[in-house]
């Protein structure tokens, strides 16, 4: 009998559990576009075909740069992200910056900005790393309003859920714009201009989460909010990727690799088939290889030639001749690389040749004025012939 009371007893605790644990809140703090949970963002996403009535929408999960749907060469595009954690690189951060200064729009929501993000925004923010909380550990009871203006009607909302209480503590005024204030007067929703185009950071995500939305006339703050960015957006992207970005603070999931060499025997057999293919490759490479035959450099003998040439009318004293060979070896060159015509040394000659080179202007005028001044002088010094070859040694290293 004692028995029988106590399996009764036992049967009605289980079933009593069931029935708390069916009627507890789903608490979990997921941002996901299907939640259908208070802190899922399912009434969020379904309503902006409301808020851009001509855009046609898609979701994004790759990461900045490599957008399947976005283009920094268009205009009139719109960004969402709305992510517990914006963990931006730099890279990531200039090409959402690019993106935005083209002309487009970018609305980011987080609890969290990164190092980089708030270096290249030139802001700071009051929120630290919050991957170690957990949901219960969050405060209650979240108030925020909207500015006026540019906002008009009601400004102040609230609900009874989760708040994180972000907000800016320091940003560039000359090119931001608050638009919001969390309950104790800190900004944290502001509007950087960036080109073209605007950029708007949000730090209270909850505020875009179904329990928000559906309470009260809450839903009022969403459509203020996103009215700023432009109504006729033809693209709009909800993205995804800094949702499910990982974090360094997150669990690596385990691959193949790592499930195989969790066992000792199956770890030490394939350790040895990779130790003993090695050694038979390395063999084989010994066994096969050939000796590899020097090769002497080829010889230009049209250089040393050139040189002895060069040296018999030095020795001779023929500077004036010597000069000439050298002057026409120069026009030569300009007309077969430059494609440019020597008859006339003039100043549309010296232009041309700037252009196509980059010798200095001066350089130039000086070679042309020597070649010139060789056609009417009988001779000239060892001193002259040395700095025309000097000349011609500049622009050949230069050009």
């Amino acid at each position: 009998m004692l028995a029988a009371l106590l399996f009764g007893a036992v049967v009605l605790l289980f079933v009593s559990d069931l029935r708390t644990k069916r009627r507890r809140l789903d608490d979990r703090v997921t941002f996901r576009r299907a939640d259908k949970i208070p802190y899922g963002t399912f009434v969020a996403f379904r309503n902006l075909v409301h808020v851009f009535p001509k855009a046609d929408f898609f979701v994004n999960r790759s990461e900045p740069g490599f957008w399947d749907s976005l283009s920094t060469y268009d205009t009139d595009q719109v960004l969402l992200v709305i992510a517990g954690r914006f963990t931006a690189t730099e890279k990531e951060m200039n090409e959402i910056i690019d993106f935005v200064r083209n002309g487009n729009d970018a609305f980011i929501s987080t609890r969290y900005f990164s190092a980089a993000a708030d270096r290249v925004l030139g802001c700071n923010t009051s929120a630290f790393d919050l991957t170690l909380f957990v949901e219960p550990d969050l405060d209650t009871g979240m108030r925020i309003r909207l500015r006026q203006p540019p906002f008009s009607g009601k400004n102040n909302y609230r609900y009874p859920g989760k708040k994180f209480n972000s907000y800016f503590t320091s940003f560039d005024t000359t090119t931001t714009e608050v638009l919001g204030y969390d309950e104790s007067g800190y900004p944290n929703f502001v509007r950087l201009r960036v080109g073209a185009g605007r950029l708007y950071v949000h730090l209270e995500p909850l505020a875009f989460t179904n329990y928000f939305l559906l309470h009260g006339d809450n839903i009022s703050y969403y459509e203020k909010a996103l009215s700023m960015l432009n109504p006729g957006a033809k693209r709009v992207v909800w993205d995804e990727y800094f949702l499910y970005k990982p974090s360094y603070q997150r669990e690596r999931k385990p691959n193949w690799l790592s499930v195989l060499f969790r066992y000792p025997g199956l770890k030490a057999a394939l350790l040895t088939a990779l130790f003993t293919l090695v050694l038979y490759t390395l063999l084989e490479m010994r066994r096969k290889q050939r000796i590899i035959p020097v090769i002497a450099r080829p010889r230009n003998d049209s250089i040393d030639f050139v040189k002895t040439i060069g040296r018999l009318y030095y020795d001779k004293g023929d500077h004036r001749n010597l000069a000439r060979k050298m002057t026409s070896y120069f026009l030569e060159h300009v007309r077969n690389r430059y494609h440019l015509s020597t008859v006339k040394l003039d100043e549309e000659f010296i232009q041309n040749l700037r252009v196509k080179t980059r010798c200095r202007e001066e350089e130039l005028r000086s070679i042309v004025s020597f070649i010139k001044y060789l056609e009417e002088t009988p001779a000239i010094s060892q001193t002259e012939l040395t700095d025309f070859y000097k000349q011609l040694e500049a622009f050949y290293q230069t050009a």
